[in-house]
């Protein structure tokens, strides 16, 4: 197996992991505090691999997500790819900065997040569940963002992925 197709296993091997951690079961007390792994994770491989990460991917990784989640299918696969559009059309100015400047940016693409659920929710459902509670998560998002940024870097070295 040449190193391409090992590393596009490595890839999605991560991928699958933040699946699992963003369908993992919170209770409804701390729902509001789960950070988007899934996000974090896709948002991580695009700063370093945009040649191999993209819309492409962020589209499948959120029809899988729907898939997973049992929601209307698409919305999070809509979701994910403007955010890859967004990291995309930036990621330069992104990836230059330091990893505290990028938790703001973090911040920022999380409530996007949160906010196009919301209205997708009000859309399709016609209920409303926004809390002041979104932006807990949207901070815990930037502050755990260092973190994750750093263990994938690890994960990208040891396997040699470029």
């Amino acid at each position: 197996m040449n190193n391409s197709a090992y590393s596009y296993w490595v890839i999605w091997l991560t991928l699958f992991v933040g699946l699992l951690l963003q369908v993992m079961p919170w209770t409804a007390s701390f729902y509001f505090l789960k950070p988007h792994w899934l996000m974090l994770i896709l948002v991580s491989w695009i700063f370093v691999l945009p040649h191999r990460v993209g819309i492409g991917t962020a589209f499948l990784v959120g029809i899988i997500l729907d898939l997973f989640l049992g929601t209307v299918l698409g919305v999070h696969a809509f979701i994910f790819s403007l955010i890859a559009y967004l990291v995309l059309s930036r990621f330069q100015l992104v990836r230059n900065l330091a990893l505290w400047q990028q938790s703001f940016i973090i911040f920022g693409l999380s409530l996007i997040y949160d906010l196009l659920l919301f209205i997708f929710e009000i859309a399709i459902y016609q209920m409303i569940t926004l809390s002041p509670l979104v932006f807990l998560s949207a901070f815990i998002d930037a502050f755990i963002w260092i973190w994750v940024f750093l263990l994938l870097q690890q994960i990208r070295q040891i396997f040699a992925i470029d």
